[in-house]
């Protein structure tokens, strides 16, 4: 597969779970949707180190791990409950270009970290996304009763889709730097994701919650398929920050977003995922600033 396919494939499968994983919030919290979701992929995970590795446990050194445990824990004990909980308080549509804003964080802290001063095309980008989550969220500015939400609240509602696409911005600072050390992105990623569930796996224990009590079977079967799908997805996002530029990788992960749109209505039940007008507009809108931020030699003026 070449290395561009890496990163569409990615992209698209990412955007057929946040689908499935929707249809799963129903009937389950988010605590124990994102461990269910972290213990099968971890599986997965391993199942395809053994067989790549014909039943050998890959040695990376000290310091790879530490930066794949590291990259694991922000990205997916931090970034998937923060999107769990955004699916079950938006849906899937509405948290899709929420996540697609990542390009926009990475620009902020390259500005804050590495002093990069945003070029006057990147600002234009950035207030384009900007603008797209104004435009999704505030279509959303109606209660169930038919009353409408105040801006603010309305708007503070995407809190949690931000704050996953924040923990998925500073997570490829980790990946790259594990990968430079260790060039294995599929025992990078299981290492990441393996650390996440045993951190969650404690955060359950402590709070006495299981996971499986009181789950209806057909709920445990779409999180399971939910928890394969993310698996090779995010293993397929490794592969390709491995071979791409960070930013090829950013720009066809945006492919999530019409993914998301067509599919979770059809999974989920329109009455849940109303793909309105505002949704498409402000997606769209996402999008494209995010295009334009990831273009090469956009984020930072001489």
């Amino acid at each position: 597969m070449s290395a561009v396919l890496w990163a569409v494939v990615a992209g698209v499968a990412y955007g057929v779970f946040q689908a499935v994983n929707r249809r799963t919030l129903i009937d389950m919290g988010v605590l124990e949707s994102t461990f269910v979701q972290l213990l099968v992929s971890s599986l997965v995970l391993a199942g395809l180190v053994l067989v790549a590795r014909q039943g050998r446990v890959p040695v990376l050194p000290s310091a790879a791990l530490s930066l794949f445990a590291a990259a694991g824990l922000v990205h997916f004990l931090g970034g998937w409950t923060l999107l769990n909980r955004s699916q079950q308080l938006l849906g899937a549509a509405r948290t899709s270009p929420l996540l697609a804003t990542v390009p926009l964080f990475g620009t902020a802290l390259a500005l804050a970290v590495l002093r990069e001063v945003p070029s006057l095309l990147a600002l234009v980008g950035m207030l384009t996304i900007v603008a797209g989550v104004a435009v999704v969220q505030l279509g959303r500015a109606r209660r169930a009763d038919g009353a409408h939400l105040p801006w603010w609240r309305a708007l503070a509602t995407a809190r949690f889709g931000l704050g996953a696409a924040l923990c998925w911005s500073i997570s490829p600072l980790f990946i790259r730097r594990g990968l430079a050390l260790a060039d294995d992105p599929l025992a990078g990623v299981t290492v990441g994701m393996i650390a996440a569930t045993v951190a969650y796996g404690i955060v359950l224990a402590v709070g006495r919650r299981s996971p499986w009590r009181g789950v209806p079977a057909a709920a445990m079967t779409w999180k399971v398929g939910a928890g394969v799908l993310v698996g090779f997805a995010t293993w397929a996002r490794w592969v390709a920050l491995a071979l791409n530029p960070v930013t090829v990788v950013l720009s066809l992960g945006l492919l999530s977003v019409p993914t998301v749109i067509a599919l979770a209505p059809m999974l989920a039940g329109r009455q849940l995922e109303r793909v309105t007008r505002a949704v498409v507009t402000g997606s769209a809108l996402v999008v494209a600033g995010a295009l334009v931020l990831v273009a090469p030699g956009v984020r930072s003026q001489p």
